[in-house]
């Protein structure tokens, strides 16, 4: 871990006192996406897809590069599978709303995992309400693992979708998502997988994992805020109305109705956020440099040498167990008799970013028995130096709340 990937992001400079260990809520941006980005706006702005101008023509060539690149980056069969969104939030609205209003009706199931974030499961909750289907949870056990028999066990024939993270925003775990698609599909079930915090730590292969959906943000993998993808079966996407209606996502409009434009563009109704779509495409470039090999190498030293270093302190519970396989750039815990957000504000005199809460998964709070947590969360651009200073902050934790030890 001897390279110092914290000189390509220009926060670290601005902040050289900070530990950041917050990167399942956001990561930080390195100067080759930011350049990318004000670089868009300088020389290639305006209105793209319909302009026939020359300058038009240039921003609608960066919208569409960027999604061919998306498209290599998770091996999708066809840039037509990739829809730009806002964020995963709205990718996985999108599927609610379009695919399951059109095929959903009373009678049929849904299932989510428990431990989704509620972007994953709020949508599912509402479709429910709507259609008179029946939402059913798939439930994990404390170290946060999903089986392939506990899986075979609640599906049925009526199971029309099963929703599910590929790594958990609380445990870190990755779950074996391409086992859980063959299972699906073999009972005639829809999978749709949240990314946010594979995609950006992990190689994802959508035909190697065979999911029918897949989200992601691009502000989790370095990418700027308000821009998403949704990848889906360009089969099943061909099926679905419209989730917006306005300008962009149309052929021709009369006063009776309209004519609805190709996939993937009768999704992205309105004006696009072309500018984060070239960061997005800057950010992938980035990544790719970087390599997987590496990032995947560095994400999980540091993070079995801050479980193992966590273990050892009195007092501190990992929640989804101590052993550091188990644990992807990802690690929650709780401090005996110290609520989360006294921890993190411990830490932040400090000048160590962590996380406190439930982390958008109350009913998986619920079900390991805590009303919530405190978490730490890395990326590549972390080293050492940053967990042993979050590791000496956490030993004095009780002290500074006026425990004896």
């Amino acid at each position: 871990m001897q390279q110092n990937w914290k000189a390509d992001f220009p926060v670290f400079a601005q902040f050289p006192d900070m530990v950041y260990l917050d990167s399942a809520a956001t990561s930080q941006k390195p100067a080759a996406v930011i350049a990318a980005e004000a670089a868009y706006y300088r020389e290639a702005n305006a209105n793209p897809l319909r302009g026939l101008y020359d300058l038009s023509v240039r921003a609608t060539d960066a919208y569409e590069n960027a999604r061919e690149a998306v498209r290599g980056f998770i091996g999708a069969a066809s840039a037509r599978e990739i829809v730009f969104t806002r964020n995963a939030t709205e990718s996985l609205n999108l599927i609610a709303y379009s695919w399951g209003r059109s095929e959903l009706h009373s009678g049929d199931e849904i299932l989510v995992a428990i431990s989704e974030h509620h972007s994953n499961m709020l949508p599912w909750q509402s479709l429910a309400r709507e259609t008179g289907a029946a939402l059913h949870y798939l439930e994990c056990d404390s170290s946060g693992v999903y089986t392939e028999e506990a899986l075979r066990a609640a599906l049925t024939p009526n199971t029309k979708i099963f929703a599910i993270a590929q790594i958990s925003n609380v445990f870190g775990r990755i779950s074996a998502i391409a086992d859980f698609a063959r299972i699906c599909h073999e009972n005639g079930t829809l999978i749709v997988c949240d990314g946010a915090q594979s995609v950006p730590h992990i190689p994802v292969n959508v035909q190697a994992l065979d999911v029918d959906f897949l989200a992601f943000s691009g502000h989790k993998m370095f990418a700027p805020m308000g821009i998403g993808v949704l990848y889906g079966k360009e089969a099943l996407l061909r099926k679905m109305p419209p989730f917006l209606y306005g300008g962009e996502m149309i052929e021709y409009v009369t006063r009776e109705g309209a004519e609805y434009a190709e996939l993937p563009h009768k999704f992205e109704a309105g004006t696009v956020n072309v500018g984060g779509a070239v960061g997005l495409h800057a950010a992938i470039d980035y990544v790719n440099a970087v390599g997987f090999a590496e990032i995947v190498r560095r994400e999980d030293a540091l993070t079995a040498f801050a479980v193992q270093e966590m273990r050892q302190i009195p007092h501190v519970t990992i929640i989804g167990g101590d052993d550091p396989a188990a644990h992807h750039g990802i690690v929650t815990f709780a401090v005996d008799g110290v609520h989360p957000h006294d921890i993190a504000a411990i830490f932040d005199s400090d000048s160590i970013a962590i996380r406190a809460g439930h982390h958008c998964a109350q009913p998986l709070h619920q079900h390991i028995g805590v009303s919530s947590t405190a978490r730490m969360s890395l990326a590549f651009y972390n080293d050492e130096q940053d967990v042993e200073k979050f590791v000496d902050t956490l030993k004095t934790v009780r002290r500074r709340m006026g425990f004896e030890r």
